[in-house]
């Protein structure tokens, strides 16, 4: 890879940090809420569905394959039919914010 694409990465990747941390925080919020209520509301359960296969996607192309491989889990985890564990749940945005959270600082 040339410096001039590794550079054109890594800007694109620092513009979009703010919108990475606003994912994980909603994808928090419904595992913290199925969590506390062991239920999640149909809406909260698709956008955090959509987030998850997003981060999925977009993760993957700045090389973070780790968190690629969290973000893919948790989609698996919100797809299957019936309520959602929320242990799992918990686990996998846990593991994807610890991998996530020393590239999230600029």
């Amino acid at each position: 890879m040339t410096d001039a694409l590794q550079a054109s990465i890594a800007a694109i990747w620092q513009k979009s940090i703010p919108q990475t941390r606003e994912r994980l925080a909603i994808l928090q919020r419904a595992a913290d809420d199925l969590a506390n209520s062991r239920t999640i509301d149909p809406e909260q359960r698709a956008e955090a569905l959509s987030i998850a296969h997003k981060l999925a996607g977009s993760l993957g192309m700045f090389g973070f394959n780790d968190a690629t491989e969290h973000a893919r889990a948790i989609e698996l985890t919100l797809e299957n039919d019936g309520l959602p564990q929320p242990e799992r749940l918990e686990k996998h945005v846990a593991a994807l914010t610890a991998c996530m959270q020393p590239r999230l600082e600029s």
